[in-house]
């Protein structure tokens, strides 16, 4: 980083070289965090069975796209088949003592008919309508809608499946479903998420908790693609402090239209607070990526040399640098490729490779 670099006569025809002066400009101020990547606890349902069953059927398979009430997987449970066979019973008991009653009713108001048996017929058929509601409340508990058991009523079907259908739109992420096998209630035969929207948790210090408020912009970057922002909004503020690690739980919503995005990645987020502060900047054309490190180039005379730099919050295309310059100081903005292609010439021309 001490070498001089100086540029022939030819050089300065063939190298256009722009250069601008670091000065202290007010910045939105910002805060870093470490998040993880999680799926919206709105946007994911697991589908199970609560009773015991054999899957019959698969409709869907993983990574399908869903909407919400299309069919999934269809079961057979003999919890099903009793239910459905209790039910026809219930209609058929319920049939015959409105019939009966109703017979009875004709002859009492006749004058040819015995109270005692209108009224005997009354209460059965109170007991029929209490025994048909529920075995009604049984299929909806299976997991019968009401559509469903109204069709069940017409078709006078026994037949033990049901089919499940999806709770929520999305997509198959994560696929247990196996023709032919056994679940029951702690079985998780399929999870539904919907990756459009995902959740970043991230924990903020104790001291930094009060600049946080619900709807503040979010930056978020994860390793997969370190070049690209993900926009975000806070969403969620945690109202348990961790004794351990004395931070609390951030949430932003983000937005993955492209689908990049995976949770379980790590993240980082950058939340841009309600205040500015004055800060040294560079435009980002006149900062080098070097490695692990960020290179400028500062001209002083007729020679520019190179200097590794510290950077800190990033807004539009100002870059806050927070160490290794100084304010006033001439830096390179166009022609600093060219500057750091001569500069590595130089390095190996003095260790003799040139």
């Amino acid at each position: 980083m001490e070498t001089a670099i100086e540029l022939s006569p030819e050089e300065k025809q063939a190298i256009v070289i722009e250069t601008v002066r670091a000065s202290y400009k007010p910045i939105a101020s910002q805060l870093q965090a470490m998040g993880k990547v999680l799926a919206h606890p709105l946007r994911k349902a697991i589908v199970s069975y609560a009773f015991p069953a054999r899957i019959a059927r698969i409709h869907v398979r993983p990574g399908d796209w869903v909407k919400e009430g299309q069919e999934l997987v269809t079961v057979q449970s003999e919890e099903v088949g009793e239910a459905k066979s209790a039910y026809y019973k219930a209609m058929a008991d319920y049939e015959l003592a409105r019939q009966n009653h109703e017979r009875e009713k004709r002859l009492f108001d006749r004058g040819v008919g015995a109270q005692k048996n209108m009224l005997a017929t009354e209460a059965e058929l109170k007991v029929a309508e209490a025994s048909l509601d529920a075995a009604e409340k049984k299929l909806h508990v299976l997991g019968f809608t009401e559509a469903q058991v109204k069709e069940i009523s017409v078709s006078h079907q026994v037949h033990p499946v049901i089919t499940l259908f999806s709770p929520i739109r999305g997509k198959v992420v994560q696929y247990n479903a196996v023709l032919g096998g056994m679940i029951d209630q702690s079985s998780e035969i399929l999870t539904i998420m919907d990756p459009t929207l995902l959740c970043v948790d991230a924990d903020i210090y104790e001291r930094d908790i009060a600049k946080m408020k619900i709807g503040q912009n979010v930056d978020v970057s994860v390793p997969a693609y370190p070049d690209e922002k993900f926009q975000g909004k806070i969403c969620y503020i945690g109202d348990v402090l961790k004794e351990e690690t004395r931070t609390i739980t951030v949430r932003t919503e983000v937005e993955n239209k492209n689908n990049k995005l995976k949770p379980g990645m790590f993240a980082n987020i950058r939340v841009s607070l309600d205040h500015q502060v004055r800060a040294l900047v560079l435009p980002q054309e006149a900062i080098l990526d070097d490695q692990n490190d960020q290179l400028v180039f500062v001209k002083q005379g007729n020679q520019f040399f190179p200097r590794l730099i510290e950077t800190g919050i990033k807004e539009n295309s100002a870059v806050e640098v927070t160490a290794g310059l100084e304010e006033g100081e001439e830096v390179v903005a166009k022609g600093n490729f060219q500057l750091k292609s001569k500069l590595y010439d130089e390095i190996l021309k003095k260790a003799g490779v040139h």
